[in-house]
């Protein structure tokens, strides 16, 4: 077993309480029933983990034995995740397709990889006549980042795909290419709902409410005129060490410690205004990022008081 593999499904076994282990474990169907009888779960995770990975490396597991197992994980998990949802629509006079499953799973994938050389797709069905869908994304020159994918839920014979929010905003057009492609619909319409599969009202409610606070707060920070073209900002920390512990070194250093950080972009303002909405950051944004329009400055030097 390769040891990215072993890596990937140790980490994905840690995210996972105890009390769930053995049902997730049996819900996989990776491991015989014989095979898990010899796990002792009252033990230290750490061991009980140790234990499964040498078990995995005996059946020689896969990588895409391990994203089914992070596929199963996230299913028992899927109330954790904020989702998007998408609506196909079909174009005048076409008809409902039958749907082969095992043709969109070859179709779905072979159309992702056409797109992007550096991208992993694994499929798990369910009893609800669903697929869920697990995409890590690489880029051309990088391989695919097993920790940060996408999963897409679609139920076969609807017009509806949920797809899991994620910082990658810049793959969502290629997965509606990628449905418009397999299924001849017209372009999906991203419905922009945070909200779990079960579409609870409240969730619905709830998240409307935080994008609305998001872009207000945004907007009375940055307003709605573009933003001044600047390309980097840095900050210089000088820093006394702090601790309640006696005796350690770095206390009786009477120098300051010293860290110099540098954000870049072609147009790093406008950037920083994007990080809020996107979710890729909390509103409000630190105000050592927000001053850099009123201060006029891109050098900044942080002292202790």
């Amino acid at each position: 077993m390769d040891e990215t593999v072993a890596e990937f499904i140790k980490r994905t076994i840690l995210k996972i309480p105890l009390n769930e282990l053995t049902t997730i474990l049996k819900a996989w169907d990776f491991l015989s029933e014989n095979q898990l009888q010899t796990v002792n779960f009252r033990q230290r995770k750490e061991s009980v983990v140790q234990h499964l990975i040498h078990l995995c490396e005996e059946k020689r597991a896969s990588l895409n034995d391990a994203a089914l197992l992070d596929i199963i994980y996230t299913q028992f998990h899927q109330h954790q995740k904020v989702w998007d949802v998408f609506q196909m629509s079909k174009g005048p006079g076409e008809d409902v397709d039958l749907f082969d499953m095992k043709q969109f799973k070859n179709s779905f994938k072979k159309i992702l990889q056409r797109a992007l050389k550096n991208v992993t797709v694994s499929f798990r069905e369910t009893e609800e006549n669903a697929v869920w869908i697990r995409i890590a994304w690489g880029t051309q020159y990088t391989k695919p980042n097993q920790y940060k994918p996408t999963y897409v839920v679609y139920y076969s014979q609807t017009p509806y795909a949920f797809k899991s929010s994620s910082t990658l905003r810049r793959n969502t057009p290629l997965l509606g290419q990628t449905f418009e492609t397999h299924n001849s619909t017209t372009p999906l319409q991203e419905r922009s709902l945070g909200l779990d599969i079960n579409m609870d009202s409240r969730i619905i409610h709830e998240n409307i409410v935080e994008k609305e606070r998001v872009q207000r707060i945004t907007q009375e920070t940055f307003g709605d005129y573009p933003q001044p073209q600047l390309e980097f900002a840095q900050y210089k920390l000088e820093t006394k060490f702090k601790s309640d512990l006696n005796g350690s070194i770095l206390a009786e250093r009477e120098e300051p410690l010293r860290c110099l950080i540098k954000f870049s972009s072609p147009h790093l303002l406008e950037a920083l205004k994007s990080l809020a909405p996107a979710g890729i950051a909390d509103a409000p944004l630190s105000p050592l990022l927000t001053c850099i329009p009123n201060k006029r400055k891109n050098y900044f030097k942080i002292r202790d008081k």
